[in-house]
């Protein structure tokens, strides 16, 4: 599978909500933090983005809600990069649960300059390095609500 290696969050009590189980802003939070452990693994880590002014921002995600998580719980997001162009990059998350899928998260992003407002192609070495992780998309990929 991926050469990304996976994120590990143990799910705190405060993210639980009234009905026992991690409440859905959590699972989004917990997405994010892949997100950022994606990024540090291609050349987009804080150093990157403190030199240059340049960063990855989400603009669209699609989350599937698939079972409950239980307080204490430990999560493992396994990531993938499914699609990437000179400035934008589409990621696919996985969230486990002792090995059962509880919630996956498709996201697009595009690498921004923060000074410019606007994109910006991906430096040649992060470009290589996404190029090389691309993977198939998963089945659930590219759905919309229905």
């Amino acid at each position: 599978m991926s050469g990304l290696a996976a994120f590990h969050q143990q799910v705190r009590p405060e993210w639980i909500d009234y009905n026992g189980h991690l409440s859905e802003a959590y699972y989004v939070l917990v997405f994010g933090f892949a997100t950022d452990a994606v990024m540090d693994q291609v050349g987009l880590d804080e150093a990157y983005r403190r030199s240059t002014g340049c960063s990855l921002y989400t603009v669209e995600a699609h989350v599937r809600y698939l079972r409950e998580v239980r307080p204490d719980s430990e999560l493992v997001v396994t990531s993938r990069v499914v699609d990437t162009g000179a400035k934008k990059l589409r990621l696919c998350h996985e969230m486990s649960v002792a090995g059962t899928v509880v919630a996956t998260e498709e996201v697009m992003a595009l690498h921004v300059d923060q000074a410019r407002g606007g994109t910006t192609p991906f430096p040649d070495a992060v470009a290589a390095r996404l190029a090389e992780l691309v993977e198939p998309l998963p089945d659930y990929a590219g759905r919309s609500i229905g």
